[in-house]
Protein backbone atom coordinates (compact mmCIF):
# COMPACT_ATOMS: atom_id res chain seq x y z
CA UNK A 1 0.00 0.00 0.00
CA UNK A 2 1.53 3.14 -1.07
CA UNK A 3 1.73 5.89 1.13
CA UNK A 4 0.38 9.86 0.96
CA UNK A 5 3.65 11.20 -0.22
CA UNK A 6 4.21 8.72 -2.90
CA UNK A 7 0.42 9.03 -4.31
CA UNK A 8 1.12 12.66 -4.93
CA UNK A 9 4.38 12.26 -6.58
CA UNK A 10 2.51 9.87 -8.85
CA UNK A 11 -0.19 12.03 -9.45
CA UNK A 12 2.73 14.80 -10.79
CA UNK A 13 4.60 12.79 -12.62
CA UNK A 14 1.75 11.70 -14.47
CA UNK A 15 0.13 15.10 -15.10
CA UNK A 16 3.82 15.93 -16.34
CA UNK A 17 3.83 13.42 -18.79
CA UNK A 18 0.20 14.40 -19.60
CA UNK A 19 1.46 18.15 -19.98
CA UNK A 20 4.27 17.65 -22.55
CA UNK A 21 1.95 14.96 -24.54
CA UNK A 22 -0.45 17.77 -25.00
CA UNK A 23 2.12 20.64 -25.95
CA UNK A 24 3.61 17.90 -28.36
CA UNK A 25 0.42 17.28 -29.81
CA UNK A 26 -0.64 20.78 -30.37
CA UNK A 27 2.68 21.77 -31.58
CA UNK A 28 2.24 18.78 -34.36
CA UNK A 29 -0.78 20.22 -34.78
CA UNK A 30 0.40 23.91 -35.15
CA UNK A 31 3.07 22.46 -37.47
CA UNK A 32 0.31 20.83 -39.81
CA UNK A 33 -1.31 24.36 -40.12
CA UNK A 34 -1.19 26.39 -43.42
CA UNK A 35 0.30 28.99 -42.03
CA UNK A 36 3.77 28.11 -41.56
CA UNK A 37 4.20 28.39 -37.56
CA UNK A 38 8.03 29.69 -37.00
CA UNK A 39 7.77 29.68 -33.63
CA UNK A 40 8.49 27.70 -30.60
CA UNK A 41 8.96 28.09 -26.83
CA UNK A 42 12.52 28.58 -26.05
CA UNK A 43 14.59 30.97 -24.09
CA UNK A 44 16.99 33.92 -25.06
CA UNK A 45 20.72 32.82 -24.99
CA UNK A 46 22.34 34.81 -22.57
CA UNK A 47 19.20 33.23 -20.26
CA UNK A 48 20.84 30.53 -17.61
CA UNK A 49 18.17 28.21 -18.37
CA UNK A 50 19.16 28.32 -22.39
CA UNK A 51 22.10 25.69 -22.22
CA UNK A 52 23.96 27.71 -24.25
CA UNK A 53 27.87 27.91 -23.89
CA UNK A 54 29.38 28.47 -26.78
CA UNK A 55 30.48 32.13 -26.43
CA UNK A 56 34.10 31.73 -28.42
CA UNK A 57 33.04 34.93 -30.63
CA UNK A 58 32.39 37.09 -27.78
CA UNK A 59 36.29 36.00 -26.29
CA UNK A 60 37.72 36.69 -29.43
CA UNK A 61 36.04 40.10 -29.39
CA UNK A 62 36.87 40.73 -25.80
CA UNK A 63 40.85 39.73 -26.64
CA UNK A 64 40.63 41.98 -29.79
CA UNK A 65 39.61 44.68 -27.63
CA UNK A 66 41.90 44.30 -24.89
CA UNK A 67 44.65 44.06 -27.61
CA UNK A 68 43.62 47.57 -29.10
CA UNK A 69 43.60 49.18 -25.54
CA UNK A 70 46.83 47.86 -24.69
CA UNK A 71 47.90 49.23 -28.26
CA UNK A 72 46.47 52.26 -27.30
CA UNK A 73 48.50 52.48 -23.82
CA UNK A 74 51.31 52.12 -25.82
CA UNK A 75 51.61 54.92 -28.52
CA UNK A 76 50.06 57.23 -26.05
CA UNK A 77 53.02 56.13 -23.81
CA UNK A 78 55.85 56.26 -26.65
CA UNK A 79 54.14 59.81 -28.09
CA UNK A 80 54.21 61.34 -24.51
CA UNK A 81 57.65 59.21 -23.29
CA UNK A 82 59.45 58.37 -26.35
CA UNK A 83 61.80 55.73 -26.48
CA UNK A 84 62.62 55.08 -22.59
CA UNK A 85 64.95 51.87 -23.56
CA UNK A 86 68.34 52.00 -23.09
CA UNK A 87 70.08 48.75 -22.72
CA UNK A 88 73.27 50.21 -21.61
CA UNK A 89 70.99 51.09 -18.23
CA UNK A 90 70.04 47.73 -17.81
CA UNK A 91 74.11 46.85 -17.43
CA UNK A 92 74.27 49.79 -15.06
CA UNK A 93 71.15 48.18 -12.90
CA UNK A 94 72.30 44.50 -12.86
CA UNK A 95 76.19 45.52 -11.92
CA UNK A 96 75.08 48.33 -10.01
CA UNK A 97 78.37 50.03 -11.03
CA UNK A 98 76.06 53.39 -9.79
CA UNK A 99 74.63 52.24 -6.86
CA UNK A 100 76.45 51.83 -3.34
CA UNK A 101 80.67 51.94 -3.26
CA UNK A 102 83.51 49.46 -4.21
CA UNK A 103 83.03 47.21 -1.71
CA UNK A 104 80.57 44.71 -3.38
CA UNK A 105 79.17 43.54 -0.42
CA UNK A 106 76.41 41.38 -2.35
CA UNK A 107 79.13 39.67 -3.94
CA UNK A 108 80.59 38.12 -1.00
CA UNK A 109 77.56 37.14 0.92
CA UNK A 110 76.48 35.09 -2.46
CA UNK A 111 79.60 33.94 -1.84
CA UNK A 112 79.46 33.04 2.00
CA UNK A 113 75.85 31.41 1.47
CA UNK A 114 78.66 28.33 0.91
CA UNK A 115 79.17 28.52 4.60
CA UNK A 116 75.57 28.06 6.16
CA UNK A 117 75.28 24.83 3.81
CA UNK A 118 78.76 23.39 4.68
CA UNK A 119 77.54 23.52 8.60
CA UNK A 120 74.31 22.11 7.98
CA UNK A 121 76.35 19.09 6.20
CA UNK A 122 78.80 18.71 8.85
CA UNK A 123 76.34 18.64 11.54
CA UNK A 124 73.97 16.00 9.57
CA UNK A 125 77.14 13.73 9.27
CA UNK A 126 78.46 14.04 12.68
CA UNK A 127 74.32 13.18 13.36
CA UNK A 128 74.68 10.28 11.15
CA UNK A 129 77.70 8.79 12.76
CA UNK A 130 76.40 9.41 16.56
CA UNK A 131 79.75 12.07 17.07
CA UNK A 132 77.02 14.73 17.57
CA UNK A 133 74.09 14.20 20.09
CA UNK A 134 70.64 14.93 18.74
CA UNK A 135 69.76 17.86 20.99
CA UNK A 136 72.90 19.43 20.22
CA UNK A 137 72.91 18.93 16.45
CA UNK A 138 68.70 20.34 16.23
CA UNK A 139 69.86 23.10 18.34
CA UNK A 140 72.94 24.00 15.90
CA UNK A 141 70.70 23.22 12.69
CA UNK A 142 68.22 26.11 14.00
CA UNK A 143 70.69 28.54 15.07
CA UNK A 144 72.39 27.87 11.51
CA UNK A 145 69.34 28.66 9.52
CA UNK A 146 68.15 31.37 11.29
CA UNK A 147 71.34 33.23 10.92
CA UNK A 148 71.79 32.34 8.15
CA UNK A 149 67.93 34.15 6.97
CA UNK A 150 68.93 37.48 9.31
CA UNK A 151 72.55 38.18 7.83
CA UNK A 152 71.16 39.99 4.81
CA UNK A 153 68.84 41.76 7.06
CA UNK A 154 71.76 42.94 9.39
CA UNK A 155 74.15 43.59 6.21
CA UNK A 156 72.19 45.58 4.55
CA UNK A 157 71.14 48.11 7.54
CA UNK A 158 74.80 48.59 8.15
CA UNK A 159 75.84 48.81 4.71
CA UNK A 160 73.07 50.35 3.24
CA UNK A 161 74.79 52.74 0.67
CA UNK A 162 77.36 50.11 -0.23
CA UNK A 163 74.37 47.87 -2.04
CA UNK A 164 72.78 48.09 -5.26
CA UNK A 165 69.01 47.60 -5.13
CA UNK A 166 69.65 44.60 -7.72
CA UNK A 167 72.68 43.22 -5.90
CA UNK A 168 70.55 43.39 -2.62
CA UNK A 169 67.34 41.63 -4.01
CA UNK A 170 69.09 38.89 -5.38
CA UNK A 171 70.62 38.13 -1.70
CA UNK A 172 67.84 38.05 -0.17
CA UNK A 173 66.32 36.06 -3.08
CA UNK A 174 69.47 33.33 -2.44
CA UNK A 175 69.15 32.86 0.92
CA UNK A 176 65.02 32.98 1.55
CA UNK A 177 65.74 29.65 -1.33
CA UNK A 178 68.52 28.29 0.84
CA UNK A 179 66.29 28.71 3.82
CA UNK A 180 63.96 26.52 2.56
CA UNK A 181 65.88 23.98 1.09
CA UNK A 182 67.76 23.43 4.41
CA UNK A 183 64.69 23.43 6.49
CA UNK A 184 64.23 20.38 3.93
CA UNK A 185 67.34 19.01 3.92
CA UNK A 186 67.47 18.79 7.62
CA UNK A 187 63.94 17.20 8.10
CA UNK A 188 64.01 14.57 5.52
CA UNK A 189 67.63 13.22 6.98
CA UNK A 190 65.89 13.91 10.58
CA UNK A 191 62.92 11.25 9.44
CA UNK A 192 65.30 8.56 7.54
CA UNK A 193 67.65 8.81 11.19
CA UNK A 194 64.71 8.30 12.85
CA UNK A 195 63.74 5.68 10.37
CA UNK A 196 67.14 3.77 11.07
CA UNK A 197 67.19 3.86 14.22
CA UNK A 198 63.57 2.30 14.80
CA UNK A 199 65.17 -1.01 12.51
CA UNK A 200 67.95 -1.57 14.65
CA UNK A 201 66.22 -2.07 17.53
CA UNK A 202 65.86 -5.53 18.55
CA UNK A 203 63.17 -7.41 16.70
CA UNK A 204 61.65 -11.05 16.95
CA UNK A 205 64.59 -13.54 15.07
CA UNK A 206 63.06 -14.50 11.97
CA UNK A 207 62.80 -18.44 11.64
CA UNK A 208 65.98 -19.75 10.23
CA UNK A 209 65.92 -22.04 7.35
CA UNK A 210 66.90 -25.50 7.32
CA UNK A 211 68.79 -28.41 5.58
CA UNK A 212 65.55 -30.16 5.40
CA UNK A 213 63.47 -27.33 3.49
CA UNK A 214 66.24 -27.07 0.85
CA UNK A 215 65.91 -31.20 0.65
CA UNK A 216 62.03 -30.81 0.20
CA UNK A 217 62.28 -28.28 -2.10
CA UNK A 218 61.02 -25.15 -0.23
CA UNK A 219 61.89 -21.79 -1.77
CA UNK A 220 64.08 -19.45 -0.02
CA UNK A 221 62.73 -16.32 0.80
CA UNK A 222 65.42 -14.20 0.08
CA UNK A 223 64.08 -10.00 -0.15
CA UNK A 224 67.85 -9.10 -1.80
CA UNK A 225 67.62 -11.97 -4.49
CA UNK A 226 65.88 -10.32 -7.46
CA UNK A 227 68.15 -6.93 -8.80
CA UNK A 228 67.17 -3.77 -7.39
CA UNK A 229 67.81 -0.58 -8.87
CA UNK A 230 70.65 1.19 -7.35
CA UNK A 231 69.17 4.06 -4.59
CA UNK A 232 71.09 5.92 -2.65
CA UNK A 233 69.91 4.85 1.49
CA UNK A 234 70.69 7.11 4.22
CA UNK A 235 73.44 7.58 5.44
CA UNK A 236 75.01 7.29 2.02
CA UNK A 237 73.58 10.24 0.74
CA UNK A 238 75.21 12.76 3.33
CA UNK A 239 78.18 14.13 0.52
CA UNK A 240 79.15 17.66 -0.83
CA UNK A 241 78.54 15.99 -4.23
CA UNK A 242 74.45 15.40 -3.10
CA UNK A 243 74.26 18.69 -1.61
CA UNK A 244 75.46 20.70 -4.41
CA UNK A 245 72.94 19.28 -6.54
CA UNK A 246 69.97 19.65 -4.07
CA UNK A 247 71.41 23.27 -3.99
CA UNK A 248 71.10 23.88 -7.73
CA UNK A 249 67.99 21.58 -8.51
CA UNK A 250 64.25 22.98 -9.13
CA UNK A 251 62.98 21.95 -5.71
CA UNK A 252 62.78 22.77 -2.17
CA UNK A 253 61.86 19.81 -1.15
CA UNK A 254 64.73 17.33 -0.26
CA UNK A 255 64.87 13.21 -1.59
CA UNK A 256 67.32 10.65 -1.08
CA UNK A 257 66.58 9.65 -4.76
CA UNK A 258 64.95 12.05 -7.38
CA UNK A 259 63.24 10.98 -10.30
CA UNK A 260 66.20 11.41 -13.20
CA UNK A 261 65.87 11.52 -17.17
CA UNK A 262 68.17 9.64 -19.24
CA UNK A 263 69.58 12.67 -21.09
CA UNK A 264 69.35 16.69 -22.22
CA UNK A 265 66.95 17.33 -25.53
CA UNK A 266 69.21 19.80 -27.20
CA UNK A 267 66.31 20.95 -28.82
CA UNK A 268 64.16 21.69 -25.78
CA UNK A 269 67.19 23.17 -23.65
CA UNK A 270 67.85 25.62 -26.67
CA UNK A 271 64.42 26.75 -26.79
CA UNK A 272 63.99 27.27 -22.80
CA UNK A 273 67.40 28.98 -22.87
CA UNK A 274 65.92 31.13 -25.91
CA UNK A 275 63.18 32.12 -23.52
CA UNK A 276 65.33 32.96 -21.11
CA UNK A 277 67.26 35.55 -22.65
CA UNK A 278 64.54 36.58 -24.89
CA UNK A 279 61.76 37.39 -21.73
CA UNK A 280 64.53 39.07 -20.00
CA UNK A 281 65.17 41.92 -21.98
CA UNK A 282 61.33 42.00 -22.75
CA UNK A 283 60.87 42.27 -18.71
CA UNK A 284 63.44 45.09 -18.66
CA UNK A 285 62.18 47.27 -21.53
CA UNK A 286 58.66 46.96 -20.26
CA UNK A 287 60.16 48.35 -17.00
CA UNK A 288 61.77 51.24 -18.43
CA UNK A 289 59.37 52.62 -21.18
CA UNK A 290 56.05 51.97 -19.13
CA UNK A 291 55.85 50.96 -15.45
CA UNK A 292 58.43 53.41 -14.31
CA UNK A 293 57.29 56.52 -15.75
CA UNK A 294 53.47 54.90 -14.44
CA UNK A 295 55.33 54.96 -11.12
CA UNK A 296 56.35 57.82 -10.84
CA UNK A 297 53.53 60.01 -12.19
CA UNK A 298 51.48 57.71 -9.23
CA UNK A 299 53.39 59.35 -6.41
CA UNK A 300 51.80 62.90 -6.13
CA UNK A 301 48.04 62.11 -6.09
CA UNK A 302 48.95 59.12 -3.84
CA UNK A 303 50.67 61.32 -1.48
CA UNK A 304 47.76 63.93 -1.72
CA UNK A 305 45.43 61.14 -1.40
CA UNK A 306 43.57 62.16 -3.93
CA UNK A 307 41.12 59.27 -4.87
CA UNK A 308 39.94 59.17 -8.08
CA UNK A 309 43.32 60.26 -9.78
CA UNK A 310 44.77 57.67 -7.82
CA UNK A 311 42.39 55.18 -8.92
CA UNK A 312 43.18 56.47 -12.98
CA UNK A 313 46.75 55.80 -11.94
CA UNK A 314 46.64 52.32 -10.14
CA UNK A 315 44.06 51.14 -13.13
CA UNK A 316 46.95 52.49 -15.62
CA UNK A 317 49.44 50.60 -14.30
CA UNK A 318 48.02 47.63 -13.25
CA UNK A 319 47.97 46.81 -17.32
CA UNK A 320 51.80 47.28 -17.73
CA UNK A 321 52.39 45.86 -14.16
CA UNK A 322 49.95 42.73 -14.81
CA UNK A 323 51.81 41.95 -18.51
CA UNK A 324 55.52 41.83 -16.88
CA UNK A 325 54.06 39.70 -13.81
CA UNK A 326 52.88 36.71 -16.50
CA UNK A 327 56.02 37.02 -18.38
CA UNK A 328 57.80 36.76 -15.34
CA UNK A 329 55.80 33.28 -14.53
CA UNK A 330 56.64 32.17 -17.42
CA UNK A 331 60.23 32.61 -17.51
CA UNK A 332 60.24 32.02 -13.94
CA UNK A 333 58.49 28.65 -13.54
CA UNK A 334 58.66 27.06 -17.12
CA UNK A 335 61.40 28.51 -19.44
CA UNK A 336 64.17 28.72 -16.50
CA UNK A 337 62.95 26.12 -14.29
CA UNK A 338 62.88 23.99 -17.53
CA UNK A 339 65.84 25.01 -18.01
CA UNK A 340 67.60 23.56 -14.88
CA UNK A 341 65.64 20.47 -14.83
CA UNK A 342 67.04 19.49 -18.20
CA UNK A 343 70.97 20.57 -16.91
CA UNK A 344 70.42 18.20 -14.24
CA UNK A 345 68.70 15.54 -15.52
CA UNK A 346 66.20 16.07 -12.99
CA UNK A 347 62.82 14.47 -14.31
CA UNK A 348 60.16 16.83 -12.27
CA UNK A 349 58.94 19.17 -14.12
CA UNK A 350 55.53 19.73 -12.79
CA UNK A 351 56.38 23.59 -11.42
CA UNK A 352 52.66 25.02 -11.58
CA UNK A 353 49.33 24.05 -12.23
CA UNK A 354 45.84 25.41 -14.03
CA UNK A 355 45.89 28.48 -11.68
CA UNK A 356 44.43 30.81 -14.29
CA UNK A 357 41.05 28.69 -13.29
CA UNK A 358 40.93 29.08 -9.68
CA UNK A 359 38.08 29.36 -8.52
CA UNK A 360 38.80 30.60 -5.01
CA UNK A 361 42.30 32.50 -4.07
CA UNK A 362 43.15 29.45 -1.90
CA UNK A 363 43.00 27.47 -4.95
CA UNK A 364 45.33 29.78 -6.82
CA UNK A 365 47.97 30.05 -3.74
CA UNK A 366 47.73 25.99 -4.32
CA UNK A 367 48.81 26.41 -7.79
CA UNK A 368 50.65 28.85 -9.23
CA UNK A 369 53.88 27.62 -7.15
CA UNK A 370 54.44 24.44 -7.02
CA UNK A 371 57.76 24.22 -5.55
CA UNK A 372 57.25 26.31 -2.66
CA UNK A 373 53.51 24.71 -1.92
CA UNK A 374 55.11 20.94 -1.94
CA UNK A 375 57.34 22.77 0.65
CA UNK A 376 54.74 24.23 2.97
CA UNK A 377 52.78 21.15 2.57
CA UNK A 378 55.91 18.67 3.02
CA UNK A 379 57.56 20.33 5.87
CA UNK A 380 55.04 22.79 7.75
CA UNK A 381 51.18 22.10 7.51
CA UNK A 382 51.59 18.45 7.78
CA UNK A 383 53.98 17.82 10.44
CA UNK A 384 51.60 20.65 12.39
CA UNK A 385 48.57 18.52 11.83
CA UNK A 386 50.63 15.59 12.68
CA UNK A 387 51.90 16.75 16.20
CA UNK A 388 47.96 17.47 16.90
CA UNK A 389 47.53 21.24 16.03
CA UNK A 390 44.14 22.20 13.81
CA UNK A 391 44.02 22.48 10.27
CA UNK A 392 43.23 25.88 10.88
CA UNK A 393 46.02 26.97 12.61
CA UNK A 394 48.42 24.86 10.29
CA UNK A 395 46.98 26.69 7.39
CA UNK A 396 47.65 30.05 9.36
CA UNK A 397 51.42 29.22 9.72
CA UNK A 398 51.42 28.27 6.03
CA UNK A 399 50.34 31.71 5.04
CA UNK A 400 52.72 33.70 8.21
CA UNK A 401 55.63 31.97 7.13
CA UNK A 402 54.67 33.25 3.38
CA UNK A 403 53.85 36.60 4.28
CA UNK A 404 57.33 36.49 5.83
CA UNK A 405 59.00 36.10 3.03
CA UNK A 406 56.93 38.40 1.14
CA UNK A 407 57.86 41.33 3.18
CA UNK A 408 61.44 39.94 3.84
CA UNK A 409 62.14 40.07 -0.26
CA UNK A 410 60.33 43.62 -0.64
CA UNK A 411 61.41 45.60 2.41
CA UNK A 412 65.16 44.19 2.87
CA UNK A 413 66.59 45.34 -0.79
CA UNK A 414 64.43 48.64 -0.29
CA UNK A 415 65.72 49.56 3.06
CA UNK A 416 62.06 50.51 3.86
CA UNK A 417 60.74 48.54 6.85
CA UNK A 418 56.59 48.88 6.47
CA UNK A 419 54.59 45.71 6.58
CA UNK A 420 52.22 46.32 3.15
CA UNK A 421 53.35 42.79 1.45
CA UNK A 422 52.76 41.02 4.49
CA UNK A 423 49.71 42.28 5.54
CA UNK A 424 48.46 41.70 2.01
CA UNK A 425 49.55 37.88 2.12
CA UNK A 426 47.64 38.00 5.42
CA UNK A 427 44.86 39.10 3.95
CA UNK A 428 44.33 36.32 1.70
CA UNK A 429 42.77 34.49 4.59
CA UNK A 430 39.26 36.57 4.61
CA UNK A 431 39.80 37.00 0.69
CA UNK A 432 39.73 33.33 0.80
CA UNK A 433 37.05 32.93 3.15
CA UNK A 434 34.49 35.59 0.46
CA UNK A 435 35.76 33.63 -2.59
CA UNK A 436 34.14 30.56 -1.24
CA UNK A 437 31.29 32.12 -0.01
CA UNK A 438 30.65 33.93 -3.89
CA UNK A 439 31.15 30.33 -5.25
CA UNK A 440 28.99 29.19 -3.15
CA UNK A 441 26.17 31.62 -4.04
CA UNK A 442 26.61 32.68 -7.53
CA UNK A 443 29.26 29.79 -9.21
CA UNK A 444 32.70 29.65 -9.67
CA UNK A 445 32.85 32.02 -12.64
CA UNK A 446 32.92 35.10 -9.73
CA UNK A 447 35.33 33.25 -7.56
CA UNK A 448 37.15 33.60 -10.68
CA UNK A 449 36.79 36.92 -11.69
CA UNK A 450 37.53 37.99 -8.21
CA UNK A 451 41.10 35.97 -7.74
CA UNK A 452 41.93 37.83 -11.23
CA UNK A 453 40.66 41.30 -9.85
CA UNK A 454 42.92 40.41 -6.74
CA UNK A 455 46.16 40.04 -8.87
CA UNK A 456 45.38 42.47 -11.49
CA UNK A 457 44.40 45.09 -8.68
CA UNK A 458 46.55 44.34 -5.98
CA UNK A 459 50.04 44.26 -7.22
CA UNK A 460 49.76 47.74 -8.50
CA UNK A 461 48.58 49.17 -5.47
CA UNK A 462 51.25 47.53 -3.70
CA UNK A 463 54.54 48.88 -5.53
CA UNK A 464 52.51 52.48 -5.15
CA UNK A 465 52.41 52.06 -1.70
CA UNK A 466 56.30 50.79 -1.64
CA UNK A 467 57.34 53.35 -4.17
CA UNK A 468 55.73 56.44 -1.71
CA UNK A 469 56.98 55.07 1.50
CA UNK A 470 60.71 54.76 0.03
CA UNK A 471 60.41 57.86 -1.53
CA UNK A 472 59.81 59.51 1.64
CA UNK A 473 62.04 57.17 4.05
CA UNK A 474 65.52 58.00 1.59
CA UNK A 475 64.47 61.33 0.40
CA UNK A 476 62.63 63.21 2.46
CA UNK A 477 59.03 64.50 2.19
CA UNK A 478 60.52 67.98 0.85
CA UNK A 479 60.98 66.06 -2.62
CA UNK A 480 57.24 65.71 -2.63
CA UNK A 481 56.57 69.11 -2.52
CA UNK A 482 58.95 69.83 -5.26
CA UNK A 483 58.13 66.47 -7.39
CA UNK A 484 56.98 67.58 -10.94
CA UNK A 485 54.94 64.87 -12.49
CA UNK A 486 56.90 63.68 -16.06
Amino acid sequence: MTSDAETVRLRRTKSVTRAEEIQQHEAKVRRSQPDKPCHRPRDSLFTWSSGFTNFTGLINWGFLLLTMGGVRLLLENLIKYGIRVDPQQWLIVLTGCQEGGTEHPSFYLVLYSVVPVSITLLIEKGLAEDAVQARLGMIGHIANICVMIMLPMLVIYIKSTAFSLFGASTVCFIYSVLFLKMWSYVQVNLWCRNARNAANKPQLRRQSVSMSDLDNGKPVQNEHYEEEPHLVSYPDNLNAKDMVFFIFAPTLCYELNFPRTDRIRKRFLLKRLLEVVILMQLIMCLFQQWIIPSVKNSLIPFSNMDVIKATERLLKLSIPNHLVWLTFFYLSFHSFLNLMGELLHFADRNFYSDWWNSNNIDIFWRSWNLPVHRWAVRHLYIPLVEQGFSKTFASTSVFFISAFFHEYLVSVPLRTFKIWAFMGMMGQIPLSVFCKKIEARFGGRWGNIIVWASLILGQPLCIMMYYHDYVITHFGEALLENYAEV
